[in-house]
């Protein structure tokens, strides 16, 4: 099985997970404005991305763009990966590609630890 494959139900009971569906977990981060680069360029792709309508043609040219725009904010010190090979554990279904992977680290040739995986 692959990331792809998990169900919540299948989450929930392989890896003993308990769901919290309201948890303000932003409530503390200070919003950051958007550069006048990203904004052009998501009032130009997002209602494109949305009349295409594919998973492929949303995360190209709105989810790209914005995590461009997270790393620069970041001053380039995050690295970021897209459709990258990610096995953890095969035996727990835990490989596969992942739609991008940001990782707090600069280095950008080799994913390193600790990483967070957006799917």
């Amino acid at each position: 099985m692959s990331y792809s494959e998990f169900t919540l139900d299948t989450l929930k009971h392989q890896f003993n997970l308990s769901i919290q569906e309201r948890v303000n977990l932003f409530e503390s981060v200070e919003p950051v404005t958007p550069s006048p680069l990203l904004k052009e360029i998501l009032e130009e792709n997002l209602p494109l991305g949305l009349e295409i309508d594919t998973e492929k043609a949303r995360s190209e040219l709105i989810v790209a763009p914005i995590l461009v725009e997270i790393r620069k904010q970041f001053k380039r010190q995050i690295s970021l990966f897209s459709g990258t090979e990610f096995t953890i554990d095969k035996s727990k279904g835990l490989n596969g590609r992942c739609d991008f992977i940001i990782s707090h680290s600069p280095e950008q040739l080799e994913v390193t630890a600790p990483i967070a995986i957006l799917v």
